[in-house]
């Protein structure tokens, strides 16, 4: 099943439009070399205004509001929602998956350290700057000191402002992954002068060089994007954005069958089928690079014993929540890393539903008599129905497991900070490498909110994590990340549950819409009939 999986999500790769701006772009291949040149501007310019027989406004419904305006802050899908909107990065990506010139309009690899990259030169914020190399030298150094997404960057040495539109990246070591994350939207390219300036005006009105501009948040219900007629990359589709954050599933979807909104962002497991039936909607669904989880805090008892964190994963009946709470629309997992990722392993450790097991383990760990904890997650109602599933299931290995139902931030907040038990949640491999998980996930110096809210510390998964990422060298990494499987099987700090498809879905008025597999949705070309 996970060959299949991989072969799907490889099918959709190829059919995708995920490059920057939302367009696909007439792009020269990449060079064995590393080298890369864009054709002139095209790709996201191809996508007209909308004409007299299109709506001024698109609206969509999603279930939690942004963390932050911030790029270089709110990393958590619901904000990139919005984000990947307003800003722009150095790279984006093809159909393929493979890198593509979007603010960096060619680079190339000058030695095993050192890229350089060659910026448009026609590219202006939303306050009418230009945007120039002083502000991608900026923008890098603030994404490499932010406590949130310096996992994404943190291999770079030094940025260096060469002339005005020409920047030289060295990385601490050869990285092979470099290309891919400076197509992360945490990588955005913000205004230098406007951030210095006031910072919190900045992350409260945020100014990008993206395709639509901020007007208006009211917290907690909506945002309101208006177009950058002056767009690099050509004029959108959509006059006006309105994102509303509706929390219930099936609210969602009783607003786009109403018609009060023309795409919901994560339909309900139980309702997948309605929206395939609906004469007037449409079900946009792929697998996608997210795995779900549970976080045990390795750093306080019972959680920090080895045996315990085995039993649970032996408990879980994996196969079961799949079926029954996901309506098969996932897969059971195995492992933090999704298997359409490069670096995934085959050696990873297959825990299969085992409660005599499970209780050998538990007594063994001196827990026979089991305990009582808390396991919190945030307010997606689906998410809550399957940590009652789990719950139940734990109960039947002595563990009394408490619910704790949090606001989304409020959640975020618990496991940066480790005041955490357990905690149900999940984890998108946004650069399909391998190294942007295991790093965030698993290194101990990202613990807390850079991802590592396991908070383990473990001297051997730090050596083998550095290894696979400081080299260049496809079947070195591979090696090294398969040893580091091996090892995390027993040492297991999370127990992999399900890796997730991504749906969405739409009005059938909706035109050139494409799924983002990591759910980063780019309305740059997109349309409503009226």
């Amino acid at each position: 099943m996970k060959r299949v999986l991989a072969v799907a999500l490889s099918l959709f790769l190829m059919l995708a439009l995920a490059a920057c701006g939302g367009g696909s772009g007439s792009v020269a291949p990449e060079g064995d070399d590393g080298t890369s040149t864009a054709a002139p501007a095209g790709g996201a310019s191809e996508a007209a205004p909308a004409g007299g027989d299109e709506k001024d406004t698109l609206t969509w419904v999603q279930g939690a509001d942004v963390t932050s305006l911030d790029p270089h802050v709110g990393k958590e899908t619901p904000a990139v929602m919005v984000t990947c909107n307003i800003f722009d990065t150095l790279l984006g990506k093809d159909e393929n998956g493979h890198p593509t010139p979007c603010l960096a309009e060619s680079w190339e690899s000058v030695d095993e350290l050192t890229w350089t990259f060659k910026l448009r030169q026609d590219v202006t914020f939303h306050d009418g700057t230009p945007m120039t190399s002083a502000d991608v030298k900026f923008s890098l150094e603030r994404a490499i000191a932010s406590a949130f997404v310096s996992y994404v960057v943190d291999f770079i040495d030094t940025v260096t402002a060469d002339d005005e539109y020409t920047v030289t990246i060295k990385t601490k070591s050869p990285y092979g992954p470099i290309l891919a994350n400076l197509a992360v939207p945490f990588t955005a390219i913000v205004p230098k002068a406007a951030v210095e300036a006031d910072e919190d005006a900045f992350v409260v009105n945020p100014i990008g060089t993206g395709a639509f501009k901020f007007v208006e948040w009211k917290q907690g219900d909506s945002i309101k994007l208006e177009a950058n007629e002056n767009y690099w990359g050509g004029a959108p589709a959509t006059k006006n954005l309105v994102m509303r954050v509706v929390p219930e599933a099936a609210q969602r979807l009783i607003a786009l069958e109403n018609g009060e909104t023309d795409l919901a962002y994560e339909i309900g497991p139980n309702d997948l089928s309605k929206v395939r039936d609906h004469a007037n909607l449409e079900l946009l669904e792929a697998p996608s690079l997210s795995v779900f989880y549970l976080t045990l805090n390795t750093q306080n008892a019972p959680f920090d014993n080895v045996k315990v964190r085995q039993a649970i994963r032996y408990a879980i009946d994996k196969p079961l929540i799949v079926d029954s709470m996901l309506y098969g629309s996932g897969e059971p997992a195995d492992a933090t890393i999704p298997p359409a990722a490069f670096g995934y392993s085959a050696r990873s450790k297959v825990y299969d539903y085992n409660l005599e097991l499970a209780k050998e383990l538990m007594e063994e760990a001196g827990y026979a008599d089991g305990f009582t904890c808390e396991l919190s997650v945030n307010d997606n109602p689906t998410r809550v129905e399957i940590c009652q599933v789990v719950q139940s299931q734990l109960k039947e290995i002595g563990i009394n497991v408490e619910i704790q139902v949090l606001e989304f931030g409020s959640w975020i907040d618990q496991l940066g900070t480790g005041e955490h038990e357990m905690s149900f949640t999940g984890w998108t491999c946004s650069t399909a490498d391998a190294d942007y998980s295991y790093y965030s996930l698993f290194h101990s110096s990202q613990t807390g909110y850079p991802g590592n809210d396991a908070f383990l510390m473990d001297p051997k998964v730090d050596e083998l994590v550095e290894k696979g990422r400081e080299s260049a060298n496809g079947d070195e990494r591979q090696a090294a990340y398969d040893e580091l499987e091996e090892y995390l099987g027993d040492l297991t700090p999370y127990t992999p549950i399900y890796y997730s498809n991504v749906n969405v879905g739409a009005s059938s008025k909706v035109q050139n819409f494409v799924v983002d597999v990591n759910g980063y949705h780019r309305l740059h070309g997109v349309s409503v009939a009226g």
